[in-house]
């Protein structure tokens, strides 16, 4: 398969491999950049691992020094028994100060990890130089939705013969229109683990999504600065934006990634880094605007 030079490159970086224990599990995480460099955490979707990220944010890695973890229940991470949102806040905590990185750092999350990172800096908001939401929905309440995206939305473990059987099956929640196909035959791989009988996903199916409603209590708590990254084709339209725009006081930019679907990493992904690049230079040579 033909990639591009700038994805050889970035995973030309090899990944520092790293560990930090949490309430009695070991969390992964793969590390770049320099030690004593601003930090960047990166924090995945639901179902999702740290490789969702390693195509990609590598080319940071020359001004920053960069984490892409996997949430517990997530990747090369231990399993829980329970999942709560305080217990997935904390593991980023713990990754962040692990890290090495100069100062407080920048957490980065999508869809579930934007949640996640919502909760982090609703809870540890004066340890942050800031939160990026990448296309986490977070509107008006709405009962009906808040009920239908409770609970599990992944379903059980199956395990498949061989791994090109497997890589066959790889699907995103939700689907969207387009991919690169480099990039999501990289993130697929790192889907799958061996098991007896064959190949299965890496996640357990007993995370739970936050829901909504969770989330809308928590964002207006949030004590960093905040930006809101929304995809042109993804969950969190216009009027979902301009909602989380006014629970966050209106000093909150909202950012839309043009032609991206929800994983706007998997198909818009020098984008999605541009975009970054030009909020961080900001955020380092301006003063946040009170709320």
């Amino acid at each position: 398969m033909s990639t591009p030079a700038w994805f050889d490159r970035a995973l030309a970086h090899t990944p520092e491999t790293c560990r930090v224990p949490v309430d009695g599990v070991d969390i992964s995480y793969l590390a770049w950049g320099r030690v004593g460099a601003p930090g960047l955490v990166f924090v995945h979707g639901g179902a999702a691992h740290a490789h969702w990220w390693s195509f990609l944010v590598p080319l940071l890695a020359d001004s920053y020094r960069i984490a892409a973890m996997d949430l517990s229940g997530h990747g090369d991470s231990d399993r829980r028994t329970e999942y709560p949102m305080s217990g997935w806040t904390a593991e980023v905590m713990a990754v962040a100060d692990d890290l090495g990185a100069a100062g407080a750092p920048v957490v980065v999350g999508h869809s579930m990890g934007g949640f996640v990172a919502i909760a982090t800096g609703a809870t540890f908001g004066q340890d942050l130089a800031g939160i990026v939401i990448l296309d986490s929905p977070v509107s008006a309440p709405d009962p009906e939705t808040d009920a239908a995206r409770g609970g599990k939305v992944f379903g059980p473990l199956r395990t498949y013969p061989d791994l090109e059987t497997a890589l066959g099956r790889f699907r995103t929640v939700p689907e969207q229109e387009h991919y690169l196909p480099y990039v999501i035959d990289h993130v697929a791989r790192h889907s799958l683990r061996e098991v007896d009988g064959g190949w299965s996903w890496k996640y357990d199916p007993d995370i739970f999504v936050p829901t909504r409603a969770e989330s809308r209590e928590l964002l207006a708590r949030v004590g960093c600065r905040v930006a809101l990254f929304r995809a042109e084709h993804g969950l969190v339209t216009p009027e979902i934006g301009q909602y989380m725009y006014d629970q966050l006081g209106r000093v909150a930019p909202v950012v839309e990634i043009p032609e991206a679907g929800h994983h706007l990493m998997l198909d818009q992904p020098l984008l999605l880094l541009t975009a970054l690049r030009t909020l961080l230079a900001d955020w380092e040579h301006s003063s946040p605007r009170t709320r």
